[in-house]
């Protein structure tokens, strides 16, 4: 579900099972015109719309964290909003980029979906794995433990 379609009525009933945090990153920096913009937006929709589909019950898509450049500030910045919406109660977060090499070192982040090149379409059935290895992986773990 995305953030807009839950309300705080049914928020404490619904957050145990939407465990996890789905964070839409576009990579824009401040110089692109406004059909580029447009296209970095849709790209990372087109990563973002598998694993809505598939996991609707269990993930919240939030507002996406549109300015983010690759420099040390910024990615400091995302950090602290990794980590703000871990502490919120999130079990996990993903990080969907539609960009290439877009998101890198963000140990907050459970999974960072995004395209090894340019323009490389999504892989709907590839994310849906990914995802579904996190949590079978977080299951085995606390399952060993």
């Amino acid at each position: 579900m995305r953030f807009s379609e839950l309300n705080e009525a049914e928020w404490p009933d619904l957050q145990p099972y939407m465990d996890t945090c789905l964070l839409p990153v576009t990579g824009l920096d401040g110089t692109e015109s406004p059909w580029e913009a447009k296209e970095k937006v849709g790209a990372a929709g087109d990563w973002l719309s598998p694993v809505e589909y598939a996991f609707k019950g269990r993930t919240v898509t939030m507002p996406a964290y549109h300015y983010y450049d690759g420099g040390e500030e910024a990615l400091e910045r995302l950090r602290a909003a990794c980590r703000q919406l871990k502490r919120s109660g999130f079990r996990y977060l993903i990080i969907v980029c539609g960009q290439p090499n877009g998101i890198a070192g963000i140990p907050e982040a459970d999974l960072i979906l995004q395209p090894e090149a340019e323009g490389a379409a999504a892989d709907e059935s590839l994310i849906r794995k990914s995802v579904s290895a996190l949590w079978k992986e977080a299951a085995f773990a606390s399952d060993s433990r």
